[in-house]
């Protein structure tokens, strides 16, 4: 874990989108909901700075965002947690160094634990959220619980997967469904398991071509679970019939389970543009890389919130 800089008492993030940062933490809203109903937001004390804030810290050489945030949680808090929503990231200067510090958080319920003092964090207590401003020591840390704040605590999450690479079409001899993961995709499957299980990954779908079935594999083998086929999620599925494949999709969300669906790289991007379209949503920009991840929200059947993973889940230490 890092601890934070004294900087943090005071400053404003830096919103120059010029400005790169070179130090990367994450960290989380962790949230629980009382006997009563009410949501409680827990925030820790860092005896080292005197202050109270979200837990947080530094991530580790080659470690995602998405890792650090459940990994920092647990070892500040001793709380394991599911994340959710992205709500999205501040940037601070480090005085006395050249360098900019930029720190991810999502919304993360908590599924079990319980705290106990350790060397970064002697007390944790737990506040109404119409209350935990005031207990804040940093504008950053209330900018972004007022991020948590604009929309319900618990949403529903659906995770869009597009396959890992596959090398090109035109060195594969066979139909173009059966062409399967190279090296380099086999990797992506691999490092996407953690990531997809930081947010409750439990049920597994996807498109019939051989290499979006061989991406989400070792998930379904960690979980011990199956892969239910999805055809009008591949791309000649969607192509014929996209009306019934959006309306396939959002059958697919429930507030029962995390589910994921990995399919292709000409359905993804057309699919959420027509979801956010229906929804009033923004979608922030990306390329859809292969590998990559979309974490949708939902209220009830409603897309709320669309995050974009990029392929630094399987090869960087950057969330993009």
């Amino acid at each position: 874990m890092s601890g934070s800089t004294e900087h943090e008492r005071g400053g404003n993030p830096l919103r120059d989108p010029r400005v790169t940062a070179n130090i990367h933490a994450a960290g989380a809203v962790v949230w629980r909901t009382t006997q009563q109903g009410t949501i409680e937001i827990a925030i820790v004390h860092r005896p080292k700075y005197q202050d109270w804030s979200l837990p947080k810290g530094k991530l580790d050489p080659g470690e995602t965002a998405v890792l650090a945030a459940v990994r920092e949680v647990a070892e500040e808090t001793g709380l394991q947690c599911r994340l959710g929503r992205y709500l999205g990231h501040v940037t601070y200067p480090i005085p006395g160094h050249r360098k900019l510090k930029r720190v991810d958080y999502w919304s993360a319920e908590v599924a079990g634990g319980e705290f106990a003092p350790n060397s970064e964090v002697d007390e944790l207590t737990w506040h109404p959220l119409d209350r935990v401003m005031d207990q804040l020591s940093y504008p950053m840390d209330r900018q972004v619980l007022r991020a948590f704040a604009r929309l319900p605590a618990r949403t529903s999450t659906l995770l869009l997967v597009r396959h890992g690479k596959a090398g090109r079409r035109d060195r594969f001899t066979g139909p173009d469904e059966q062409r399967p993961l190279d090296r380099h995709g086999e990797a992506q499957a691999r490092a996407l398991v953690p990531n997809l299980l930081a947010f409750g990954a439990s049920e597994i779908f996807s498109a019939d071509p051989v290499r979006c079935v061989q991406t989400v594999t070792p998930l379904a083998d960690k979980l011990g679970a199956e892969i239910t086929l999805e055809s009008l999620l591949s791309e000649p599925g969607y192509a014929e019939a996209p009306d019934a494949a959006r309306a396939r999709l959002r059958a697919l969300v429930t507030d029962k389970a995390v589910r994921v669906v990995c399919s292709q790289g000409k359905v993804i991007p057309d699919l959420l543009r027509w979801w956010a379209h229906r929804d009033g949503i923004a979608l922030p920009s990306a390329r859809n890389r292969k590998g990559s991840v979309w974490v949708l929200s939902f209220v009830g059947r409603r897309l709320v919130a669309a995050d974009h993973l990029d392929r630094s889940l399987s090869a960087g230490v950057v969330k993009s």
